[in-house]
Formats: structure tokens, C-alpha cells, sequence
């Protein structure tokens, strides 16, 4: 088998040729025209490359030139390099290479074009919320330093004419005396903050108007709890539901699973690995949250496992998040509505 292992890099890429366990290096730049190139000389059986961001275009022109390709993950042991004594671009790709040959390459789902842009915009939305929260807080803490009365807790503090209040008191940096720059400084973070509350309302309606076309988001809102935001996150993470085998593998891919380590009589679990995608777990712990107000299961299966000690209650949510993105991945494996399970039997 002619296998093509590719070590991507942000501006140059050491490509592998390798063949009955001989390998040619040759160095390429970063880019599409060279790899249509490369891919095109050396007519390989299959290509191989670790999952980066180039990863995605690259796999869409292996799809357009009709060539086979694997995309490693280099989370798994073999790609530890703790205990060598040299690393290099040629190890990388010679790697990929050998591991490909010996058929112990573990690979990992590449989405479509529209599922990556997709979770981008989820991604940026995230970061944008958190961008204007930071603003909202600067603005209480400087408003706050003048000596002035708090601002109104939560939502109150962003009425209109909150912002109308405080925007009295900004002037334009300028004109501002340096006894008043905190006036000038005022005004930058309102502004600031007019543009944030504009994307994300623009971002909002753009996501909405898509929800309410897509019958997966729609279906996981039938659950008692769940809303817009998370159902749109659960499914552009899932993808494609059939590629779990069970709810196993589902909740070891969103690293809602815990550490193992076993050897001979000793079995420890410890914490949950928290690999795969951060807004996702924090998507459905957050949602954990309401769900115990709104989801009689969720309330009572928190009460089983936490046995009403507060204490307990933050890794409760966690198994409850757990059990809901498990829950979440068979209604859309299946193509069913939410049907609440059986209430857990409190001891």
C-alpha cells in the first residue's frame, strides 16, 4: 500500500512517502494549489494527516480529487513525546506513516463543510457572549470607582433607559479633562457595548431563523428544559448520530467520562477527561441546571444521585448532563420526540 502521510504546518507541510517500509521526505508549502499538486504525483492508496485547522479544506480537496483519506487524532497515547530525545516534522509524518501500515491509526469524524461553519459560528457566538458580559462588568466596576450608587442588578442594569442614563454621563475621550478621562473611558465601553448587543442580535436572529428550519434542533427542544441554544450545539456536534456505536462512546466523545486507571486488583476513577468539545459539555451542564426545574427525571435523578446533599450537587449535574446528551443522540439516531423515561426511585 502507498500511503501519503502529511505533517501539516501553518506555512509548510513535511510530506512521507511511504512504501514497503521505505520513506521518501519531500517539504511543500501550506496551500491548496500545492497540495492538488503533490496529491496528483504521487497518486498514493491513501493520505493520511492529523486533525488541525487545515485539516477541514484539506479533507474537502481529497473529496474533489477522489482520493482516500484517514484523519488522525493526536490526543491518543501514541502521540505522546514525553520520554523521546528528538521530535521533528519527518518523526510526525513517518509516524502517521508506520501507524497507517500497521492498520493501528485512530482516526476521527471530519464534518462537512457547512457542519465546521456551522460550529464556528456557535464557537464565535460563545466568545462574543462572553465579550459583552466583560464589558458590562468593566462598566459596573467603573461606574462603581466614581463613588455613584450600583448599578441595578442583572437585566435591569441594560434596560434602554439604563443605557440612556449612563450614556449621559459619557463624553467623547478628546474632550475630556484628565480628571474625566473615566467619562471618555465611559463612553469607549458603551459604544463597545452598542456593537456587541449588534452582532449578537444579528448572529441570534440569523441562528433562530435556521432552527426553525432544521427538524433535529426542533426535535431535541421537545425535551422539557432545553432550548434553542443547546439543542443547536448538541446537534452540530453530533453531526451524524450513526457513527457511535452506543451511548459509551457519545458520552466519551464529549469527555463526560471518567479518568481509569486499572491495574491488577486496583480500579480508580477520577474526574471526567474533559477532551472532545468544551462548549459542549459546558452547553449541556449549563442546561443541567434549568433542567432540574423544568424536568420532573432531571429534578428527581439529581435528588437520587446527589441524596440531597449540596455537596454533591455540581457532579450530580454533570451525570445528569451526561444522561441528557445520551438521551439527546438516541432521539436523533432514532428520529423520535422526547418520551420522559421512568422516574428514578428515590431511596
Amino acid at each position: 500500500m502507498k500511503i501519503l502521510a502529511l505533517d501539516l504546518g501553518k506555512f509548510k507541510t513535511v510530506a512521507c512517502f511511504y512504501v514497503d517500509g521505505e520513506a521518501e521526505f519531500t517539504t511543500v508549502e501550506t496551500g491548496r494549489p500545492e497540495f492538488t499538486a503533490l496529491l496528483r504525483k504521487q497518486a498514493a492508496d491513501v493520505v493520511v494527516f492529523e486533525t488541525c485547522t487545515a485539516a477541514g479544506w484539506l479533507s474537502d480537496l481529497c473529496e474533489e480529487l477522489d482520493q482516500t483519506f484517514f484523519v488522525a487524532n493526536p490526543n491518543g497515547e501514541a502521540w505522546r513525546w514525553s520520554k523521546i530525545k528528538r521530535k521533528t516534522d519527518r518523526d510526525d509524518a513517518l509516524k502517521l506513516a508506520r501507524l497507517t501500515a500497521m492498520h493501528q491509526l485512530p482516526t476521527v469524524h471530519v464534518p462537512s463543510r457547512a457542519v465546521r461553519a456551522k460550529r464556528s459560528l456557535l464557537k464565535f457566538r460563545q466568545s462574543l457572549v462572553g465579550y459583552r458580559v466583560s464589558l458590562q462588568n468593566e462598566i459596573r466596576a467603573l461606574w462603581q470607582a466614581q463613588g455613584f450608587a450600583p448599578l441595578p442588578a442583572g437585566k435591569s442594569g441594560w434596560t434602554k433607559a439604563s443605557l440612556a442614563f449612563l450614556k449621559e454621563h459619557g463624553r467623547p475621550l478628546s474632550e475630556c479633562e484628565p480628571e474625566d478621562f473615566w467619562r471618555g473611558h465611559l463612553g469607549l465601553l458603551l459604544a463597545s457595548l452598542d456593537h456587541a448587543f449588534a452582532q449578537e442580535k444579528e448572529l441570534d436572529r440569523r441562528l433562530e431563523a435556521l432552527a426553525k428550519a432544521d427538524e433535529s434542533i426542533q426535535r431535541l427542544m421537545t425535551i422539557p428544559g432545553v432550548g434553542r441554544c443547546t439543542a443547536e450545539v448538541v446537534c452540530a456536534y453530533i453531526d451524524a448520530p450513526r457513527r457511535f456505536r452506543n451511548g459509551r462512546q457519545v458520552s466519551s466523545y464529549a469527555g463526560l467520562v471518567p479518568v481509569q486507571y486499572q491495574t491488577g486488583q486496583s480500579d480508580r476513577r477520577g474526574r471526567i477527561t474533559k477532551r472532545g468539545s468544551r462548549l459542549l459539555r459546558k452547553s449541556l451542564v449549563e442546561c443541567g441546571w434549568l433542567l432540574i426545574r423544568y424536568n420532573p427525571w432531571a429534578a428527581q435523578l439529581v435528588q437520587r444521585l446527589s441524596k440531597g446533599q449540596k455537596t454533591r450537587r455540581k457532579q450530580a449535574i454533570v451525570a445528569l448532563a451526561r444522561r441528557l446528551l445520551v438521551r439527546c443522540w438516541a432521539m436523533l439516531r432514532d428520529g423520535t420526540d422526547w418520551n420522559p423515561p421512568p422516574l428514578p426511585v428515590i431511596t
